[in-house]
């Protein structure tokens, strides 16, 4: 627990650390990077250079602040930092890095109003923080080895298959090159990819699971991303994955992590609405199929949003899923139809998703919601949900990026 001295200290300075926490997140991941450099390899460098890590950071640290005297609310939050921590193969030794940068950074930017008293109660609150991600990591790292076939850190798999999904997307069937046992996963979850690029270190990436799981293989499905930003590079890793690795390929593969998930405690009888833009139909896929083969009779909204017909990816094999689930319905958008698209009735409409899409296709005063794509889709969706009273605890997204820049597309709507 914090002493009262800490949260009312920290409360203080909330208002001036949110109006400068995006500075003091340059300034902390400058300083760890040039002091520590061996910690790079756990970050993205797009992400980086776009300014979305610095971003999310700095989000993630205003959260905690607000709710200083309230950790419960953070509980969510913790949860999603842990298991990409884990994903990573975070460990406690890291944490009092991250922590002596924090600080210093803060006062950097601080000035004189980083006395030593604010700074002790900064750094107080933030190995209260560090403790509870600790343990929790801790509880994941143990569980994962307990699995059947589980394990930790990387493990050897081969490229079993590979197949081409759309114009940019592709799947690769990963098993385990040692012929063991794999551990089931929650239907939503990633796994990481560590690749030595031969010219270009990077860290290691994060790809949904898009198959259901008890195949005896892992698939991810990869967009070959172009750059973030006019002047970021490119998607190193996806189109290293696209152009370099073949059939019978070795890749090193970390345990099934995350949190976006299924919820366990609705009714069976709920309506399940997944919501997909681009590859974002990739752990959304997983759910639909693993719903369809485990609660037939449980009625499932399928939509994907996408380009055109040369992006849409899985169009088959969503069809094939309506013939086996009789509770499933799809929908299939574009918003850059190609000639034909719309004739040879390759989407059954065109624009984007609307309130008015979701008021009369999907049963939203019951219906659990999932969604997951790029910013402004995701936007589009949370505040077409927002107005449509779907309460926070029917919606689920998944965001590789700062969580506020969603949630707050409906303030601004």
């Amino acid at each position: 627990m914090l002493s009262a001295k800490t949260i009312q200290i920290v409360k203080e300075i909330t208002p001036t650390v949110a109006a400068n926490a995006e500075t003091v997140t340059r300034v902390f991941y400058k300083r760890m990077f040039q002091e520590n450099p061996e910690v790079q390899a756990y970050f993205n460098q797009a992400h980086q250079h776009s300014g979305g890590q610095q971003k999310a950071l700095a989000g993630a640290i205003c959260a905690y602040f607000t709710h200083i005297d309230n950790l419960a609310a953070l509980t969510p939050a913790v949860e999603l930092i842990a298991q990409k921590h884990c994903s990573l193969g975070i460990q406690p030794e890291h944490y009092p890095i991250v922590g002596k940068h924090l600080l210093a950074a803060i006062k950097e930017v601080m000035g004189d109003g980083a006395t030593d008293e604010v700074l002790a109660a900064v750094g107080e609150a933030y190995q209260l923080l560090a403790d509870v991600c600790i343990g929790r990591e801790q509880q994941i790292y143990a569980a994962q080895q307990a699995a059947v076939g589980g394990w930790n850190g990387y493990r050897s798999f081969v490229v079993d298959r590979k197949e081409q999904e759309s114009d940019v997307v592709t799947s690769f069937y990963l098993k385990p090159a040692d012929g063991q046992p794999i551990p089931d996963y929650q239907p939503g979850q990633y796994i990481t990819v560590k690749i030595d690029h031969p010219t270009t270190p990077t860290s290691p990436r994060n790809y949904s699971l898009s198959d259901q799981p008890g195949q005896g293989y892992y698939r991810i499905s990869v967009k070959k991303e172009g750059p973030l930003t006019a002047d970021a590079p490119g998607g190193l890793i996806s189109n290293y994955l696209h152009e370099q690795v073949e059939l019978g390929d070795t890749l090193q593969i970390g345990p099934p992590c995350g949190e976006f998930t299924l919820a366990a405690d609705t009714p069976s009888t709920r309506p399940v609405v997944l919501l997909a833009g681009g590859i974002g139909i990739t752990p959304l896929l997983a759910m639909a199929k693993t719903l369809i083969a485990t609660q037939p009779e449980r009625p499932v909204y399928l939509l994907q949003a996408a380009r055109n017909s040369s992006t849409h990816a899985f169009a088959e094999e969503v069809q094939q899923m309506q013939t086996n689930g009789s509770k499933l319905q799809t929908r299939v958008i574009y918003d850059q139809p190609l000639e034909g698209d719309v004739e040879q009735q390759r989407c059954d409409a065109t624009g984007v998703v609307s309130e008015s899409l979701l008021r009369e296709w999907t049963p939203f005063e019951d219906a659990e919601y999932y969604f997951c794509g790029p910013k402004a889709f995701m936007q589009n969706v949370y505040r077409s949900l927002q107005t449509l009273d779907v309460g926070d605890d029917r919606i689920h997204f998944e965001f590789f990026g700062p969580r506020q820049d969603i949630e707050s597309a409906a303030a601004v709507g």
